[in-house]
């Protein structure tokens, strides 16, 4: 049976373009599912940009006002893919007008922000999803399968970073990203939400932190409204202050009493997109690296003492997801392809009537972790992490 589902996007900057593709290639990589998403409307404040992608990616219409998205009676979902000083407003809108919601992390400007997001959608009744991406790559699926059946025995040391050199040249543009007032949190926010979701996802819940952080670069040539990336490079022109951080460290505790680590940094020398975690239990480790995503390194120590060491396992068909995208293994997916899967999954719960992770309940327990963080910047001591989450009294 085909289920058809009519999509509205907000914000057509590279993003947007990303969530675009990813729908279009549902039928494609999951035709048994019968889920027929329709691009029916794209809004950008460029409208150049507006028509481009209805013109490259077959939107029905395009539009610069965002409420037209909202008020099309043909959109069943409102895919957010905005700067994050946008994201209250338009949640707010699409939640009252009952319409399903997608928005990238790391959803709200500041914790209280995701927290007030969360709290708005839930009120609504509405299904909702976060750009988690990471979590999908097949072989961290397997290794969270591994974790669950008890194979690396009690979990004990977690460390976990992102590290993204995509701010590291000085000249690189002022763009949204870097403004506190458009963004809020610059590396926590950008960077720690996937990091720490990750360690949710693999280690469970954190309880306690204590961090810090550091803007290694304090001002940037300003971008030209309407053009470029977040990786676009600018000389010669006038600069502007940053105004949020480029480095986030923190010690974290797990609520299972794993000890560990999260690292994240924008400004980086040497790693271009190091996502990545390493995991350490009682019986066995597990490490994976998103710059070489189709492997995962496992260690079991129930081995010879001479075989001791990391085993790489491959990419392939018997990991979950893979087989839609290829039958080989070792034959890998892509960055793209994980956004594929994620709509998908999002797509899937909305035909079954029922919240998937990651929504913003997921989004909302990273924002605890990163309140916390921030809060210990201040008192500079370990903080409880406690949720932020709105009465509905």
């Amino acid at each position: 049976m085909t289920r058809t589902i009519g999509v509205g996007i907000i914000g057509m900057g590279w993003m947007g373009t990303v969530h675009s593709r990813s729908y279009l290639q549902i039928p494609v990589r999951f035709p048994e599912s019968g889920l027929c998403p329709q691009l029916v409307i794209c809004a950008d404040d460029a409208e150049a940009r507006a028509r481009g992608a209805q013109e490259m990616l077959g939107f029905a219409r395009s539009t610069t006002d965002l409420r037209q998205v909202i008020a099309d009676p043909d959109v069943e979902v409102v895919n957010i893919t905005t700067p994050n000083n946008m994201h209250v407003e338009i949640v707010r809108a699409a939640a009252a007008a009952g319409k399903h919601i997608f928005c990238e992390k790391p959803v709200g400007r500041s914790p209280q922000e995701t927290a007030e997001i969360e709290h708005v959608a839930h009120q609504a009744g509405v299904l909702t999803w976060v750009g988690y991406n990471y979590r999908w790559a097949p072989v961290v699926q397997y290794a969270r399968q591994l974790i669950q059946e008890g194979r690396l025995g009690r979990l004990t040391h977690y460390r976990g970073r992102f590290f993204a050199g995509y701010a590291s040249n000085p000249h690189g543009v002022l763009s949204w990203r870097f403004q506190r007032d458009l963004a809020g949190l610059g590396a926590l926010g950008d960077l720690m939400s996937h990091a720490a979701d990750m360690a949710h996802l693999i280690a469970g819940p954190i309880d306690r932190v204590v961090g810090n952080r550091e803007t290694f670069i304090a001002e940037r040539p300003m971008a030209t409204p309407g053009e470029g990336t977040h990786f676009s490079v600018s000389t010669g022109g006038p600069t502007a202050p940053v105004t949020n951080e480029d480095y986030v460290g923190a010690l974290v505790r797990f609520q299972n009493g794993a000890h560990g680590t999260l690292e994240v940094c924008r400004v980086i020398q040497g790693p271009q997109c190091q996502m990545a975690f390493e995991v350490h239990g009682t019986e066995g480790a597990i490490r994976w690296d998103f710059e070489r995503m189709n492997e995962l390194h496992l260690y079991r120590a129930d081995g010879e003492d001479a075989q001791h060491g990391y085993t790489r396992i491959m990419s392939g068909p018997a990991h979950p997801f893979h087989a839609h995208f290829n039958p080989g293994p070792a034959v890998g997916l892509g960055y793209d392809d994980l956004k594929v899967i994620e709509a998908y999954q999002f797509l899937q719960s909305i035909a079954n009537g029922r919240q998937g992770e990651p929504g913003f309940a997921e989004a909302l327990a990273v924002a605890n972790v990163l309140a916390a963080i921030e809060r210990s910047w201040d008192t500079q001591r370990w903080e409880e992490v406690r949720s932020l989450k709105i009465s509905d009294k």
